[in-house]
């Protein structure tokens, strides 16, 4: 595992956008896993400034994202779908056809489950899977647990998932309750890892992951026993850490 420290959220943004950039030139059809969130947006945000300025090809690119909230269609502006298109996709060259999604509309946890982890399979695996984390350590929308899961499958939020996403919508109760989420083996196969924190209120929750026991009940811990893991934090995250 190697930790670069940042000095803030750009530069935390540049470095972790440099890794990825760096993936796509030497795999021109590399297969990214990629994030929603508050985290990623300064990452996406550089990378589309490198494909204008010619820096960077995604014609070839096929990603798989992690998650998706169960009951809203690709249209709701606030679906992962949506967030992707206006964050990221739009912006780069990248064919849409080639960009995966679980599909938030399928009300059968199960058979969604099965259905997007064959779509990861048939990909090949993901090259490159980029991580953010959540106050309690969760990766994805794998939430604090008794047992690390799997592979896809649906997720009960729990409070302090929904009150973190709930600056996204009108209120609380507007947060949908459950998602569909990449399972930890899921995330774990992929060939390398890109974890991204930032702030204060990540520190605990990083320090935890990286430092703790590997306990399903800090489902980001698991990152541990991955060979190939990059960690990018500004130095508000890394408060905890002796770096």
């Amino acid at each position: 595992m190697r930790i670069y420290k940042a000095t803030d959220y750009n530069d935390m943004s540049r470095k972790a956008a440099n890794v990825i950039s760096a993936q796509v030139t030497m795999k021109p059809d590399c297969v990214l896993g990629l994030a929603t969130g508050s985290s990623p947006i300064g990452t996406y945000k550089q990378l589309i400034e490198w494909h204008r300025e010619g820096l960077l090809d995604f014609s070839q690119v096929h990603t798989a994202n992690l998650d998706e909230y169960k009951g809203l269609t690709k249209d709701n502006d606030q679906s992962y779908y949506y967030f992707m298109y206006h964050n990221f996709f739009k912006d780069i060259n990248i064919d849409m056809a080639n960009t995966n999604i679980p599909d938030g509309t399928n009300p059968d946890g199960e058979a969604e489950g099965a259905r997007y982890d064959q779509v990861v399979r048939d990909l090949g695996g993901v090259d490159l899977q980029l991580l953010g984390l959540g106050r309690n350590g969760h990766i994805g929308f794998n939430e604090p647990d008794e047992v690390f899961p799997k592979g896809t499958h649906c997720v009960d939020l729990q409070e302090s998932t929904i009150e973190a996403n709930k600056r996204f919508f009108a209120s609380a109760d507007d947060v949908p309750k459950q998602a569909y989420s990449m399972g930890i083996q899921t995330i774990m196969m992929a060939r390398k890892i890109l974890l991204i924190a930032s702030g204060e209120d990540k520190a605990e929750a990083l320090y935890n992951s990286l430092c703790g026991p590997i306990t399903p009940h800090v489902p980001g811990s698991i990152l541990q026993l991955h060979q190939d893991v990059v960690v990018v934090a500004d130095e508000a995250a890394l408060s905890k850490f002796n770096l």
